[in-house]
């Protein structure tokens, strides 16, 4: 049995941020449809940290995978990333294995373009000014899905590591990136926003926020995570991956309701039924979006597929037999 292994190099090779989008388009319509199959994430939980398997089905692609993500925050003290991850994928027809691919960045990738493709349906036309708070692994993926949608001509990033702030904006290449010391300072003027941290509380005072921006948040994916402050929650249109999942998992939603600032009643609509028309984004120019996500095994489904259709037509990847 022949099973393909793909390097996060092989995935870059194989999938730029449009089609990730695209690829997001996709797996977010199946979920808000129904179509996709996707059981609940299951975690193991060790003395050192967690792991999570989370597997899916695409019918349409027929696409069929499952991703483990471990989490064990003292891999830091050990030189290793605290969060890694792999992403198998089957055989549709017969349930053999196919690929087993770098899912660390294929995460970064397909939670950037879910954030590329709420932008693409919520934010103003002609958004420009991009602030984003946090400078790890996802904010360059996050920065470059906006810049793939909206004519972005300035970034703004705020964290706190200046270390990570200031490598982010070497990184960052054909648009100014401005590091702040001040949310103030990012948010001025910001007609899209990004969140992705690892916060426990409020990274910015929610009336910072002007009117007409989109904010993308996907950085608090438990309920004892948050980014936004319920004040800001409360004002915005409120756009979620799914609703299955936000009460379990989206500290930003759930720890407004407790505060009694928010329901999941007003939550207007999921992403894939704003992608497939079922529902309006966007309700004028003065309105406040906001797209949660906590990240669905559907999108790692979807990227995957995709992934290894382009690195079997081109021969990218080893093959091994087991």
């Amino acid at each position: 049995m022949q099973l393909r292994i793909l390097t996060a190099a092989d995935i870059r090779s194989c999938l730029d941020m449009p089609g990730a989008i695209q690829a997001m388009r996709v797996a977010f319509t199946q979920l808000s449809s129904g179509d996709a199959v996707v059981p609940d994430r299951l975690g193991v939980e060790t003395e050192k940290g967690v792991s999570l398997f989370m597997p899916g089905y695409l019918p349409d692609g027929r696409h069929l995978a499952a991703k483990i993500v471990s989490v064990f925050p003292g891999n830091r003290e050990r030189g290793l990333p605290a969060i890694n991850a792999v992403v198998l994928v089957l055989d549709s027809e017969t349930g053999l294995p196919r690929a087993l691919m770098d899912g660390t960045y294929l995460t970064a990738l397909r939670t950037g373009a879910a954030s590329g493709l709420a932008t693409e349906v919520l934010a103003l036309d002609d958004a420009s000014v991009l602030a984003v708070f946090g400078a790890g692994p996802q904010a360059r993926t996050q920065i470059d899905a906006v810049r793939a949608v909206r004519p972005i001509s300035e970034v703004r990033v705020f964290s706190l590591s200046a270390a990570e702030s200031e490598a982010l904006a070497q990184e960052v290449e054909g648009v100014p990136v401005t590091v702040v010391d001040d949310p103030a300072r990012a948010l001025a003027g910001a007609q899209v926003i990004v969140t992705a941290t690892d916060s426990r509380r409020p990274v910015f005072p929610g009336d910072l926020v002007e009117p007409g921006a989109h904010i993308n948040s996907v950085g608090a994916f438990t309920p004892e995570m948050r980014e936004l402050d319920g004040a800001l929650v409360s004002r915005a249109t409120v756009i979620v991956d799914s609703r299955d999942t936000v009460m379990a998992e989206a500290g930003d939603l759930v720890q407004a309701i407790r505060e009694g600032m928010f329901s999941l009643d007003r939550i207007h609509a999921e992403l894939g039924e704003v992608v497939s028309g079922a529902r309006p984004g966007r309700t004028s120019s003065e309105a406040v979006t906001l797209f949660k996500s906590v990240g669905s095994a559907a999108q790692d489904v979807a990227a995957a597929g995709r992934i290894l259709e382009a690195a079997e037509a081109s021969g990218l990847g080893v093959s091994v037999e087991i």
